[in-house]
């Protein structure tokens, strides 16, 4: 029995497709992805962790400090967010980990510079601190909505 035209050529359409589709969830499936740790050294703010999530207008040197002074005094953990905006949730080298606010307070609302080790699965980026100095030669608005 011979098939139509038009119909082997919509199953073959669709034999393509779904194999595009398989390779390209297998290539985005960050589940997969095995921890990676190298040793850097970092520049970014020291600031909470909500503002940059939820507000994408707040970037490493445009931002208000008084909003970021009021949630890390709620107890929001504090990050480390580079002008690229890329996010780094500082670490301690114990395990169970203990907080790094206490650390990071002096420097809030602060641009540094961060040597450590990165930790890096699916996306998220942690690090440990070895070495923070803050860079006073970098402009910052703390005045932004």
């Amino acid at each position: 029995m011979r098939l139509p035209v038009a119909y082997l050529t919509v199953l073959l359409l669709g034999i393509v497709l779904s194999s595009a589709a398989a390779m390209y969830g297998q290539a985005t499936d960050h589940a997969k992805e095995e921890p990676t740790e190298h040793k850097v050294t970092i520049e970014g703010l020291v600031r909470d962790i909500a503002c940059p999530i939820q507000n994408h207008k707040a970037s490493a040197t445009d931002f208000n400090l008084e909003c970021a002074k009021q949630c890390a005094k709620g107890g929001s953990p504090l990050i480390l967010l580079t002008k690229s905006g890329d996010i780094y949730t500082p670490m301690s080298t114990a395990m169970p980990d203990t907080s790094q606010n206490e650390k990071l307070m002096p420097f809030l609302g602060k641009f540094v510079r961060v040597s450590g080790t990165v930790y890096a699965r699916n996306g998220t980026r942690a690090i440990t601190i070895e070495s923070i100095e803050e860079m006073k030669g970098v402009k910052l608005n703390t005045k932004a909505n």
